[in-house]
């Protein structure tokens, strides 16, 4: 009986781990994103395009909080770096002490030339 709990718990549990990893995927891509947009006008204003560092890392972080999962956003370059980190509950795993399973995403944007694209 324990060995069918643990079999239906990993399809059950497996099930909404995936659904919570993607949907975490793409709120830190849209946080990406987000930061990526974060021009610094002073260099606007000399004619250059480049990313406000740290307007981006606040625009990223604001997004994420936004959404429900707080994150921490980093700045490499032009490109902005989002990640999600927290712990799923579970439902039928429990029964066998797994209590909740992590999930840990991390996205990047780009900002091209005033556009930004996904990583």
């Amino acid at each position: 009986m324990t060995m069918f709990l643990a079999l239906a718990g990993l399809v059950a549990d497996g099930g909404r781990y995936l659904d919570a990893k993607q949907a975490a995927a793409s709120e830190a891509e849209q946080a990406a994103r987000a930061g990526a947009g974060s021009i610094d006008i002073r260099a606007l204003h000399a004619g250059t395009v480049a990313l406000d560092p740290a307007a981006a890392v606040t625009a990223a972080e604001t997004f994420m909080t936004s959404s429900g999962h707080p994150g921490t956003a980093w700045v490499v370059g032009a490109t902005v770096y989002a990640q999600i980190r927290y712990r799923q509950p579970t439902q039928l795993l429990s029964i066998i002490g797994v209590g909740s399973l992590q999930i840990t995403v991390t996205e990047s944007a780009t900002d091209v030339s005033g556009t930004t694209s996904g990583g």
